[in-house]
């Protein structure tokens, strides 16, 4: 979640004898861990009453529920002392690994050129301009360096640009929250903020085109987005609603066409969608719909100079087509042309318009794949790439006239590439590389695909990377992740941090479980609602191949997700314990049940469609067979190092905290069990780049040495 370097790096500036005798072994060569107080509350539903134990300790304003927190993190940073300069080291090898004084790839819009740049030493983004050309003076909009000072979090989210190039919009947060922002508007010819613009609770903002009416979305308590706003930058009266959706099932955004002349509101369940739209130029006339809702249809609309584009699937069309839609008609859909039809192989990913081509994304084989189709004159070009497994990826432009469309590449054993793409003459050239400082060679490393046998008989794809030398013989440490919800895809992507294992003569492994896309539509829906075991059965599967062809053995497998992937690693650990010496879970979803029950937290209700509404017998009952939080059994755990943020608003930090409570009260056994709370930030953990570097170090020496490599 979160390369390499030639040499393996042993040994480096560390004291080996000293970090053996301190090295993490068990908790019984600790003091006692923390214990959580218990007080029974009893939830019935449908006859079936629960006892929570730890339910208390989600009363975040509670002294007590702070100090648990606390004494687990000191429980933590005790039980790892011994292997801070192995940690020391890892996060050296890390930086080692990015350009510290770095720049993004510049995007051309509306007479400028935007960039992003970082500087050594410092944490955050500086993000400027520069007029026409690429050698005029550079303009500083944003050093969030600045503007985060003296704050434990900052995230800068966004800005959008006025039309005149004068403003720019900004969302802020100083919580480490990835829901709730502060709008602000910034007078870039005065380098200040305008007064009278500070709104809380903003997640989108969208500019119309008389360069002084705003658009922005509002959440309500449980985080929803639901409203659209309409706000003067100059006149002191409160913004005034022009859209508000009552379901609580969906969610608003708000976008603006490439073109610049159409606003959309988007208002859309994990299956449902539509669409409204306003012209740009007459920002005071209401949102008319563009298709009108109709249940299980999802529909998205990109404008061009002569028509619209529609990517549109349903419950039939599950991989989506894709259509043009005339502009005086489109609200009428026996008018509109097809011009992509649906694949049951292969699922539309991602559309971008230009003035004189088109793009398409699509998912295929659990890969991606890029076709060009020209509007201006006939021509139909795909984009191949040669590697077994990849990741490419359309990066979207704001130039709506641009005669090129921009990419990016990479592999397990390649970092990031980004490629501008001429499509009428098919010639890809490199913009930006990712250079790697401390030294990396992808071909001192091997890439495989491999597929493994699900429960059912399904082939579940499977990437692995490991280093040339490498012996199968059932003895290698292996990293194993995924994620598997929502329709996600998993992707073999670069991950710089994980080389620090590989050097070190680990396998990394990336399953492409059900849950995710990465098949198309239908791998998603196999893998959700009350499909969803098949997702922990496919990484069990993964898993055991890894195993059975002596890639890895139960005693060297450690496994690793997030959020959703936090659910699944420690789902599977509840299924088989025996399968796994150690597991990372960060941030992790495991209360399902008690937090699908509770309409009032973020995200609940808006998720009956991917998770289930317990409301509904058959969905309780499926949601108790499986949540983490549930199915803790007095049996013996690997080791497991859980991880959890004061201010996350997506997952509660107090769903680690009591799934962690509950394990130390029942697991037998000595393996090590420890929880991490970033008692400043949310789900994304810290927000510095080298802050966060420093929580993937501790992350990486906690897995290593559990497998007792200590250097």
């Amino acid at each position: 979640m979160r390369g390499i370097h030639e040499k393996e790096k042993l040994n480096v500036g560390l004291n080996t004898d000293k970090l053996n005798c301190n090295l993490v072994k068990n908790e019984s060569h600790f003091p006692s861990a923390p214990v959580a107080m218990r007080k029974p509350e009893y939830i019935t539903k449908f006859n079936h009453t629960r006892v929570d134990y730890y339910s208390w300790l989600k009363e975040k304003n509670n002294p007590q529920v702070i100090k648990y927190l606390e004494d687990e993190n000191a429980y933590a940073d005790m039980v790892t002392a011994g292997s801070k300069e192995l940690e020391e080291v890892i996060y050296n090898e890390i930086k080692g690994r990015i350009t510290e004084d770095d720049y993004s790839a510049p995007t051309f819009n509306n007479g400028y050129y935007y960039y992003s740049r970082t500087e050594k030493g410092k944490q955050y983004k500086i993000y400027c301009r520069k007029k026409e050309v690429l050698s005029a003076r550079e303009e500083v909009l944003f050093d969030v360096n600045a503007l985060a000072s003296g704050k434990d979090a900052f995230i800068f989210a966004d800005f959008e640009v006025s039309p005149d190039n004068r403003f720019a919009a900004y969302l802020i947060n100083e919580t480490g929250s990835y829901a709730e922002y502060t709008l602000k508007v910034k007078d870039l010819s005065t380098d200040a903020d305008l007064h009278g613009i500070n709104i809380p609770n903003v997640q989108d903002v969208v500019w119309a085109n008389d360069n002084c009416t705003l658009f922005y979305t509002l959440i309500n308590n449980a985080l929803r987005p639901c409203k659209v706003l309409r706000q003067d930058i100059f006149g002191n009266k409160p913004g005034e609603v022009v859209f508000e959706e009552p379901d609580e099932l969906f969610i608003v955004n708000l976008q603006k066409s490439k073109t610049g002349e159409f606003l959309f509101i988007s208002s859309s369940s994990f299956t449902t969608s539509e669409y409204y739209l306003l012209n740009a130029n007459t920002p005071f006339e209401g949102f008319r719909s563009f298709l009108p809702r109709v249940k299980d249809v999802d529909y998205g609309v990109y404008h061009h100079k002569n028509n619209f584009f529609v990517q549109y699937k349903d419950k039939v069309h599950y991989n989506g087509m894709l259509f043009e839609a005339p502009l005086d008609s489109y609200y009428l859909k026996e008018t509109w042309k097809l011009v992509m039809d649906h694949d049951e192989d292969t699922m539309i990913d991602y559309l971008d318009i230009f003035n004189n081509f088109y793009t398409i994304q699509i998912r295929r084989n659990g890969l991606t794949e890029i076709i060009v189709k020209g509007i201006c004159k006939p021509v139909d070009r795909r984009i191949n790439f040669p590697e077994p497994v990849y990741l490419a990826e359309i990066m979207p432009s704001p130039d709506y006239f641009s005669k090129k469309l921009r990419y990016y590449y990479t592999s397990l054993n390649r970092p990031n590439t980004v490629y501008d793409y001429e499509p009428f003459e098919g010639i890809s050239e490199i913009v930006k590389k990712t250079e790697i400082p401390s030294g990396f060679n992808p071909d001192d490393c091997t890439v495989e695909r491999l597929y493994a046998t699900s429960h059912d008989g399904i082939k579940v794809p499977l990437s692995i990377v490991y280093k040339n030398n490498l012996v199968k013989n059932g003895s290698n440490p292996l990293l194993m992740y995924s994620y598997g919800a929502y329709g996600v895809s998993t992707d073999a992507a670069f991950i710089s941090s994980f080389y620090s294992l590989i050097d070190r003569g680990f396998i990394f492994a990336i399953a492409q479980v059900r849950g995710g896309s990465d098949l198309g539509e239908q791998w998603y829906e196999n893998g959700k609602l009350l499909n969803k075991k098949n997702t922990f059965f496919d990484f069990i599967a993964c898993a055991e191949h890894l195993i059975n062809d002596n890639y890895t053995s139960p005693d060297k497998l450690c496994i690793m997700g997030g959020s959703a992937g936090g659910l699944l690693v420690t789902a599977v650990t509840n299924m088989r314990p025996d399968l796994f010496h150690t597991v990372v879970a960060n941030v992790p979803f495991v209360d399902v049940v008690n937090t699908m029950m509770d309409p009032s937290l973020p995200l609940t209700v808006q998720e009956y469609e991917e998770w289930g509404d317990p409301n509904k017998k058959e969905n309780y009952d499926y949601l108790l067979s499986y949540s983490p939080y549930d199915n803790i059994a007095p049996v013996e755990y690997p080791n497991m190092l859980i991880t959890a943020g004061l201010n996350d608003s997506q997952v509660g930090f107090h769903e680690p905290a009591k799934y962690t409570a509950k394990l130390r009260n029942l697991k037998s056994g000595s393996n090590l069990l420890l929880l991490k709370t970033n008692m400043q930030s949310g789900h994304g953990g810290a927000t510095g780049r080298f802050d966060q570097i420093r929580e993937i170090s501790f992350e990486l020496a906690f897995i290593l040495t559990t497998f007792a490599i200590n250097s």
